[in-house]
């Protein structure tokens, strides 16, 4: 007998699964959540075997498009983003993302990549051999001395 996910698990796996009609589209969803066979098995109610299966012959089937997964709005307007994406930008539970609309496309942007495409952004106007910071502090230094002077 298969022991039942923690509660917090569980939690999860109800958020995950409560707008999605079929058991095969929750085990599909609840594996790219990272839950292993047997808690996905027990928290639906079924056979190992069958939850086997089911990821056995999505793996056969080629997706829609490479890098590409489908996802449900609940009714919080929450998506779930799969671990194979929250992993490809480095994004882990509690972080912050941003989204872009770009024309009728949303996209969803890591605080790191971010920061790398402004600091390109930057890097294209500012002469290698100038160090900002410096600039920066001397400019701050500069204006001290003017407020002392004052």
């Amino acid at each position: 007998m298969t022991s039942q996910p923690a509660p917090s698990d569980r939690r999860r796996m109800e958020l995950a699964t409560q707008d999605l009609a079929t058991k095969s589209d929750k085990i599909r969803a609840l594996d790219r959540l990272g839950f292993s066979r047997s808690a996905i098995a027990a928290f639906l109610g079924i056979r190992y075997q069958h939850v086997r299966n089911v990821l056995i012959q999505s793996k056969d089937k080629p997706s829609a498009a490479p890098g590409e997964v489908r996802v449900k709005i609940d009714a919080a307007g929450r998506i779930v983003v799969p671990a194979e994406f929250r992993r490809a930008i480095a994004a882990e539970e509690g972080d912050s993302l941003t989204l872009r609309l770009e024309g009728d496309e949303l996209r969803i942007v890591s605080t790191s990549a971010s920061l790398r495409r402004a600091q390109a952004l930057v890097a294209r106007y500012v002469p290698k051999d100038v160090k900002l910071v410096d600039e920066f502090l001397a400019d701050r230094r500069r204006e001290a001395a003017r407020e002392d002077d004052a």
